[in-house]
């Protein structure tokens, strides 16, 4: 009996559930050109409906393992989609509505990057890849951004950056360096105080020292003396010693010429002749030159 109850049951739900969808209007079909919509109302209607097909395909497209061609087909339809929703938002705007496009989302990569597609149609958004579509070959190769080439900074680059706090000019404006250096400087001032003391108190011992040596007897002052005197006389002739032995050393190895030299009128002589013979031979003529050297051998002239 329970079966029959439910067969009947189930007979009387599919019979209600016809009649109410007779007396339902027929199911109206999305205009195919936005611009046949003359409704502003309907146009945003029509707009949601695109809205949530889109959010169903791209539900779906998550889906890495449906196959890169249904991947590839369900881009394609969720791109003509958007396509379809900018006209519908073009026609919200002709017919006085709010321009929805303004704040529409952005294209972004794998990490999340906003990125602009550009359309070579220069026309509306380029096309877009979504969920597991970006990780299709040939796809990734579109997010993944060149490597940045680290450029060589050039000398102006470098001096470009060179200013006063470079040299250490600025150093003190911060205060910083007066706090560090003050006990430093300190320390140092008292070092130095410590080893001047130091050092007068050794000069002090020094000339009691010679006080007492001015006061022993005469005696034995100029036995000291004549001591230091007999140093220096020997250190004076040991060195003159040693001159004398550098000097005999210098005038063996001087260069001993065996041929008469000229002196410096001998030169001289020379030159002014060769100069004269010169000017000869640049103003006077070769007929000349023979009568000027007749006449010196007729008289028995040697220069």
């Amino acid at each position: 009996m329970a079966r029959n109850e439910e067969k009947a049951q189930s007979m009387l739900n599919r019979f209600i559930t016809l009649k109410a969808e007779e007396k339902k209007k027929p199911k109206e079909r999305r205009p195919y050109l936005a611009s046949e919509c003359r409704d502003l109302a309907e146009a945003d209607r029509w707009r949601q409906q695109i809205m949530r097909e889109i959010g169903r395909k791209v539900a779906e497209i998550q889906n890495e393992g449906l196959g890169e061609h249904r991947l590839r087909d369900l881009n394609d339809e969720i791109n003509k989609l958007i396509r379809e929703k900018s006209h519908w938002e073009r026609r919200i705007v002709e017919l006085g509505g709010p321009n929805y496009a303004k704040h529409s989302a952005k294209m972004t990569d794998l990490e999340g990057n906003i990125i602009d597609v550009p359309n070579p149609s220069g026309r509306g958004p380029g096309y877009r890849y979504f969920g597991a579509a970006k990780k299709l070959p040939g796809v990734r190769e579109l997010f993944e951004k060149p490597p940045e080439l680290r450029k060589r900074r050039t000398r102006y680059d470098i001096y470009k950056r060179i200013d006063a706090s470079y040299y250490g000019y600025r150093d003190e404006e911060d205060g910083i360096l007066e706090k560090v250096e003050g006990p430093a400087e300190e320390e140092m001032r008292m070092r130095a105080v410590e080893e001047w003391k130091r050092m007068e108190a050794i000069r002090k011992e020094a000339r009691k020292g010679a006080k007492e040596v001015v006061s022993v007897g005469a005696g034995v002052g100029a036995e000291v003396l004549f001591e230091e005197e007999e140093d220096v006389v020997e250190e004076e002739r040991r060195e003159e010693r040693e001159r004398e032995d550098i000097e005999r050393k210098e005038k063996e190895r001087e260069f001993v010429v065996h041929v008469p030299l000229p002196d410096d009128k001998e030169i001289e002589r020379m030159v002014l002749e060769k100069k004269k013979m010169e000017l000869l031979s640049k103003y006077a003529s070769d007929s000349l030159m023979e009568e000027q050297t007749e006449a010196k051998v007729m008289l028995n002239i040697q220069h």
